[in-house]
């Protein structure tokens, strides 16, 4: 494949690196320094692109590639409340979108376990659940995508919770979710249930970009020649 890199920084060097293990080929990197260069004509030998910005330029960019026809994988996050206008445009120009808040193969496994969880534990009303993620210092948006996945799903379970909150919170109805910037980490989720007398945690740590950047390239090779929104679901299921 011609793959385009929207966002070139260690998330986009990575996914780099891996696309060309793979054997695809890097044809357009788009930076801050050259948005300008995000054209149709630019596109015209692309196959697909991948998209990992800021919330700020992420919607821009996925337009001009659905008007050129070039499907898009992007892990940006930060712009969902835009969902149905950027879903909207991209089957308008029946191009395709693949959209997933986390790319890593061990975080889908653990949205799934999530589920299961949150499932059992909303019949013990002695426990609360709250949640903690910690990422570097330069991840600009909290919560994390991720975190707000597993929120929901845990909400989706819960009659008793109606929204979640990103700070610690006392209200019954509340989810909280505590986010930390510190360092380089890559990503660390953790889901806790706390009675008066014990918790239970369960805990997804990444040990780099690698697994996010894999998950990425193969979203990719799975977009290609594909209309409509994707997702790790249907990437998953197809592998079934």
């Amino acid at each position: 494949m011609n793959i385009a890199l929207i966002g070139y920084g260690r998330m986009g060097q990575e996914i780099g690196k891996i696309a060309v293990k793979r054997g695809h080929k890097i044809e357009l990197i788009i930076d801050v320094n050259n948005s300008e260069d995000l054209t149709r004509e630019n596109l015209k030998k692309i196959d697909v692109a991948i998209e990992f910005t800021t919330p700020t330029s992420a919607i821009q960019n996925y337009k001009a590639c659905f008007d050129a026809n070039v499907p898009v994988v992007s892990g940006s996050t930060g712009w969902l409340e835009k969902w149905v206008e950027v879903t909207s445009y991209c089957e308008e120009k029946n191009s395709a979108f693949f959209y997933a808040s986390n790319f890593s193969l061990g975080v889908n496994l653990f949205f799934d376990l999530n589920k299961k969880l949150a499932k059992t534990m909303q019949q013990f009303s002695n426990y609360k659940p709250v949640m903690t993620e910690v990422h570097h210092t330069r991840k600009l948006d909290a919560p994390s995508g991720t975190a707000i996945t597993l929120a929901e799903d845990i909400i989706e379970e819960y009659a008793q919770l109606d929204a979640w909150e990103n700070k610690m919170v006392d209200d019954a109805d509340k989810l909280g979710i505590v986010s930390i910037r510190e360092g380089d980490v890559p990503g660390i989720h953790t889901v806790k249930y706390e009675s008066e007398v014990d918790f239970i945690e369960v805990t997804h740590s990444a040990k780099s970009r690698e697994g996010f950047a894999l998950g990425a390239v193969i979203a990719a090779e799975f977009s290609v020649g594909k209309t409509g929104i994707l997702s790790m679901k249907d990437l998953l299921n197809s592998k079934e």
